[in-house]
């Protein structure tokens, strides 16, 4: 059997190939993955953009695709898998969703709450809290983003 290092790395390889479809159509490069009892309920890669819609972070679609899988809002015993460290947006997303388990690749210091700016899951006031592990092959899903950002700067100077 697999170990969970092996597990989450499988998912996580999933949740970068959502990111490059972001990608491609233009979108800041983030996938997510929800996981229940080893299969994919849910995903979703960022799409603000295209959809005209700024809560379609790669999580929350995932979030909703897996309540429309499960149709239940509440995802317990589900495992998120997410390229970039979620937002403040997010971070409530999951909570409110009833994540068990959140499983992130890089951190964002501009914008992430679950370690980079503070750990807003950690708020001892929320009612439901959630397991995290970070830094699953965060290289790359580190170098998506930095190639993202710099070729999009280079376009500019272009």
């Amino acid at each position: 059997m697999n170990s969970q290092a092996e597990i989450d790395e499988h998912y996580m390889r999933h949740a970068l190939l959502l990111a490059k479809q972001g990608e491609a159509l233009g979108e800041v490069p983030v996938g997510a993955v929800i996981v229940k009892d080893g299969d994919i309920i849910g995903e979703g890669f960022n799409q603000p953009i295209s959809s005209h819609d700024p809560t379609a972070h790669a999580e929350v679609v995932a979030l909703r695709d897996a309540a429309n899988h499960l149709k239940n809002y509440r995802l317990t015993d589900c495992t998120l898998y997410v390229t970039i460290e979620p937002c403040t947006m997010c971070a409530g997303s999951l909570i409110h969703g009833r994540i068990k388990r959140l499983v992130f690749g890089a951190a964002e210091p501009k914008s992430g709450v679950v370690g980079s700016n503070n750990n807003s899951l950690l708020a001892p006031h929320f009612n439901h809290h959630i397991e995290i592990l970070s830094g699953v092959l965060a290289e790359s899903c580190a170098a998506l983003m930095s190639d993202f950002f710099a070729a999009r700067r280079a376009a500019r100077k272009g």
